[in-house]
């Protein structure tokens, strides 16, 4: 299964894995990557991601469920990665709570697949597992990550599962493990039905009212360049151990803010009709990042905002 063609790395550059490379952020960090010189190789059985997205060649793309254990370690021998990134997973929390059992079997059980791959695999010298605010409990105020966490949904739970999992790793390998937090993402190429494509594919069919679901809520949305970004950033920055870090902007919006973002650039009034299908009956009412130990760690800084971000949302041709 190994490609001679990928049998090393030129100098300054790393073999990179992610798994859930097809996705909507991980496909964003595998474009940031190898933008940076990175030999990067994806693995996605594409359940939910795209195979256009992955943004790599045949030769480099794996189409595997990473709760097949010897097939995962296939592909870790075969492409031997110095950098491993572990984004796969169920994220989208409506469909987590209506299958609780297939989220946890992914999130976790796939999790022990990758990391056991990982040990078995030479050359690993960092691993990145992608974890979730929503591990935070309900709270008002900028959430800090020694918080005391407190999951509300199923998908918060298997992640904090996945973070512990993570810290075991480290502790029988000693491989330099970092858990990054990810806040509410937004950009191009999204797959699956957030507020920011909802809205997008409503506006671009040539709605002007609406239809959403709570509203008030406000959330922390960091685009997925700026994600990359702060992953790429965490893995160069010599961390030692194991640690975890918010991966999130520091500001949050409600939904209405965001839809008078998306009414800015278009030029127009955009109103809004409340769906009651759209309406979740349990829902915080804020979510936000304290990002100072990401920021001092890496001296990364936000360079998408939401007006910018929307802009090239408008333009985006949307496909799903």
């Amino acid at each position: 299964m190994a490609n001679p063609a990928f049998a090393t790395a030129s100098a300054g550059t790393r073999k990179v894995l992610i798994t859930g490379g097809a996705g909507f952020i991980g496909s964003a960090l595998s474009r940031h990557l190898q933008e940076l010189g990175h030999e990067v190789f994806v693995l996605d059985d594409l359940s939910f991601g795209r195979r256009p997205l992955a943004g790599v060649p045949d030769a480099r793309f794996f189409k595997v469920d990473i709760r097949d254990r010897r097939a995962t370690q296939e592909v870790f021998a075969a492409t031997r990665p110095a950098w491993v990134l572990h984004l796969a997973a169920v994220h989208f929390i409506p469909y987590c709570n209506e299958h609780p059992a297939e989220a946890a079997d992914i999130n976790i059980n796939g999790t022990v697949s990758v990391l056991d791959a990982a040990q078995a695999t030479a050359g690993v010298e960092q691993v990145f597992v992608a974890s979730t605010a929503a591990v935070y409990p309900i709270a008002d105020g900028a959430m800090a990550e020694d918080h005391e966490p407190g999951p509300m949904d199923i998908y918060g739970t298997t992640k904090l599962a996945t973070e512990k999992l993570a810290s075991e790793f480290h502790l029988r390998t000693r491989i330099p493990t970092i858990v990054g937090r990810f806040f509410n993402a937004f950009g191009p190429n999204e797959t699956n039905p957030h507020l920011f494509p909802t809205i997008q594919r409503q506006v671009l069919d040539g709605a002007r009212t609406l239809k959403l679901g709570n509203l008030d809520p406000k959330r922390d949305y960091i685009h997925t360049e700026d994600m990359s970004r702060a992953m790429s950033a965490l893995l160069g920055a010599g961390v030692a151990g194991f640690d975890t870090f918010n991966i999130g902007r520091g500001i949050e919006y409600s939904v209405r803010e965001v839809v008078e973002a998306f009414g800015r650039q278009l030029g127009e009034e955009l109103r809004i009709a409340v769906d009651p299908a759209r309406v979740r009956k349990v829902e915080r009412m804020h979510l936000l990042a304290d990002v100072r130990k990401l920021k001092a760690a890496t001296g990364w800084e936000p360079r998408w905002g939401i007006d910018e971000g929307v802009a090239t949302l408008l333009k985006e041709h949307v496909t799903t």
